[in-house]
């Protein structure tokens, strides 16, 4: 991308928490910022990416030239990194992907868009898959009442980005899609865990009038998980269809975002 075009949908990013309109609008995008192999200063590039369980893949395709980009070079000297989602902003450690691994996570890439393969044939190299690792940065800045929306507020663009996916995939469901939501519902089962665990204790602790908010989002963290396993199911089916699993994602985004939504309504102006 040129660079006013980056600058360009680099503060729309950051404008919008993440969302760009025109021709990135619905991507999946992020901003990853390096230290310049040689001048040493700070670069941000917006990206596409990939999920991958703990970690996203992105890919140095520099548009199908022939050299590799700048912010691959810049991160072989230094991996260490940071990377804006649009609700989080988190330092983050640069694995280039070698091999097998590194074969089948752009096979995967290719199947989800041809274009992936497109740019490598232009570009006449192969280009380097490289996935980005967090780094336990402690909480996120504000206070926890904040920092439970943005997590809110991830999930829910990540629903509506699997939604979208899965209504537009074709008759056979592609293995990054399965990727997808797969990286889902464990991101959902750690963060009730967690909640389950350490937050809901500590507010009833300190909170006794919340007991029966508790226990009613202790209970929907059950049928939210049950939802998920469900959706685990479906995903192992050698003979998935699409729309099996859009029912299941369906049933998923409407009883998590009842969850949420009633979780903020109650809590939130504690943790605030």
């Amino acid at each position: 991308m040129p660079i006013d075009l980056n600058q360009q949908i680099i503060d729309e990013f950051r404008a919008n928490q993440g969302q760009v309109g025109g021709p990135f609008e619905g991507a999946r995008l992020l901003l990853l910022t390096t230290v310049g192999a040689k001048s040493g200063e700070r670069r941000t590039t917006p990206l596409g990416y990939l999920p991958d369980g703990d970690r996203v893949v992105v890919i140095a395709s520099a548009g199908g030239s022939p050299r590799h980009p700048a912010w691959y070079h810049n991160l072989l000297a230094d991996p260490e990194v940071t990377v804006e989602d649009g609700i989080f902003a988190y330092p983050a450690t640069a694995v280039v992907l070698e091999g097998e691994e590194r074969d089948r996570v752009f096979a995967r890439a290719v199947e989800a868009d041809p274009a992936w393969g497109a740019y490598q044939d232009r570009a006449g190299r192969d280009l380097p898959v490289v996935a980005l690792v967090e780094r336990d940065a402690g909480p996120p800045a504000g206070s926890l009442g904040d920092a439970l929306k943005k997590v809110h507020d991830a999930f829910r663009r990540e629903l509506a980005l699997i939604r979208g996916e899965v209504a537009a995939s074709g008759p056979r469901l592609g293995a990054q899609l399965r990727v997808n939501c797969l990286t889902l519902c464990q991101g959902l089962h750690v963060h009730h865990a967690r909640e389950d665990g350490f937050m809901f204790p500590a507010l009833e602790d300190r909170h006794p009038e919340l007991a029966p908010a508790l226990e009613r989002l202790r209970a929907e963290h059950v049928v939210v998980q049950r939802l998920l396993d469900r959706l685990r199911a479906v995903l192992a089916a050698d003979d998935l269809a699409p729309r099996a699993l859009l029912a299941e994602v369906n049933r998923l985004t409407e009883e998590l975002e009842a969850h949420l939504d009633y979780e903020e309504e109650q809590l939130m102006p504690l943790l605030s």
